[in-house]
């Protein structure tokens, strides 16, 4: 009598797993118990790496409003501050975006903001 062997959702499951782990380093990508442990940590690190995206690229879109207000003599919490009591509702990616781009343009909404 041939042994039981698990069949196809076992199949259908473990194929599945080693879709996820394609292209990993050795046993991690091959056997199957590596390859769930490895494939868990990466879910894990594109987890905590989704929200992290959002924090840098935060960081980054103010460091550029600086550099572009600190041209035209301001820092970059007084030029948010003065933007905010002009009722300029413009956000920090727009911000930063005109500074990289458009200097004409973010030099218009620093002196609107004055």
């Amino acid at each position: 009598m041939p042994r039981a062997k698990r069949g196809f959702k076992a199949r259908r499951r473990r194929n599945r797993i080693f879709k996820h782990a394609k292209g990993f380093y050795g046993a991690r990508g091959r056997i199957f118990g590596d390859a769930v442990e490895q494939v868990r940590n990466a879910w894990q690190d594109a987890f905590r790496a989704r929200r992290a995206k959002k924090r840098d690229f935060r960081r980054l879109w103010i460091v550029r409003i600086n550099a572009g207000a600190r041209t035209h003599g301001l820092s970059y919490s007084r030029l948010v501050s003065s933007l905010k009591k002009a009722n300029i509702a413009l956000d920090r990616k727009i911000l930063a975006d005109l500074a990289l781009r458009d200097p004409g343009a973010f030099k218009a909404v620093v002196d609107a903001a004055r």
